[in-house]
């Protein structure tokens, strides 16, 4: 079985670094054909099968409970960091020699930042309220959903039966799916539901305040200390009088922390949900981008930039106090 399972690891890494290579082949047309499948899924194999029972490489180290022994798994791992490597930076297409010789073009945009349009100031300080109040009601309203479903979603409450489980993978698997959906689609997806406006932005960052909440509330209790949770459990009380007496106890302070860093960062978010029709700051932003209205644009970067500053002296400041208490 270790055999086996270190095949598939030698394979798998073998596959992804001879896919790398035919893919940077191709793209810089050294061949002007993609490979046949066969010439990248089988030498991979051929490797793994072989690699595999080596002393000393990924596989066997991954597997095998012996000591260190030979160190070809460094020479592994330094070939796929560095594949990956080249292939990020022709994919990204990274100009070093446009970034320090073309800064001409952005000319217009940094003499906009250092001579922002204060004549804009009220309206934009308007547009600056709406935001954070947006991302301060999807954080609220985040909160009780996130605050029960994180029981469900924390293995040491739930993997006592199976129907717990069930309800654990479940809930995982939802809200990971939602987390993995940056707000902005979803923000997309309310702009149509709801109509373009503050409102679509704040469904937005409360579905992804949700997701986001759930996993950091539940690991929390994962980590909680257990005899407490034995000792209420042993009165013979019920679920509910345990995660009320045992579990919530131990949890408050740093769920208040993490309430408080989600309403952090829902703030930055909201800016960004404003592109796509979410309203706040974002929206004006889009705006003033568009009509090519720098001194605007330079001014409520200055805004964000303050407001993004004070939350993150404030949430800073209350989070190092309710976690040392």
């Amino acid at each position: 079985m270790k055999y086996l399972k270190a095949s598939a690891i030698e394979y798998l890494l073998w596959l992804y670094i001879l896919a790398c290579m035919a893919w940077l082949l191709f793209r810089l047309e050294v061949y002007s054909t993609p490979a046949p499948a066969w010439l990248i899924l089988l030498p991979p194999l051929a490797l793994g099968l072989a690699l595999a029972g080596v002393k000393g490489s990924l596989g066997h180290r991954v597997t095998s409970d012996a000591g260190p022994g030979g160190s070809l798994w460094k020479a592994e791992a330094a070939l796929a960091i560095l594949i990956s490597f080249v292939v990020g930076w022709v994919i990204v297409e990274v100009k070093p020699l446009a970034f320090l010789t073309q800064a001409g073009n952005a000319q217009n945009i940094i003499k906009g930042i250092f001579n922002p349009n204060l004549n804009q100031l009220m309206p934009m300080l308007a547009a600056l309220m709406e935001t954070i109040f947006l991302a301060l009601l999807a954080t609220v309203f985040a909160i009780p959903f996130a605050f029960l479903l994180s029981f469900f979603a924390a293995k040491n409450l739930m993997y006592g039966s199976p129907q717990g489980k069930a309800a654990y993978i479940t809930i995982r698997t939802v809200s990971t799916v939602f987390r993995s959906i940056e707000a902005i689609v979803w923000a997309i997806i309310f702009c149509v539901w709801v109509g373009i406006g503050p409102f679509a932005g704040m469904l937005a960052l409360w579905i992804h305040s949700i997701a986001a909440l759930v996993k950091l509330y539940s690991e929390q209790i994962e980590n909680i200390d257990p005899g407490p949770v034995e000792a209420v459990k042993a009165t013979g009380a019920s679920t509910l009088q345990v995660w009320r007496y045992a579990v919530t106890p131990q949890i408050l302070a740093p769920y208040l922390a993490f309430t408080i860093y989600r309403w952090d960062i829902n703030v930055r978010m909201a800016t960004i949900v404003g592109f796509v029709g979410g309203g706040g700051i974002g929206l004006a932003l889009n705006q003033q981008q568009q009509m090519l209205a720098w001194r605007n644009v330079g001014l409520i970067m200055w805004l964000i930039a303050i407001v993004v500053w004070v939350m993150d002296i404030f949430s800073g400041y209350i989070r190092a106090k309710l976690v040392s208490t």
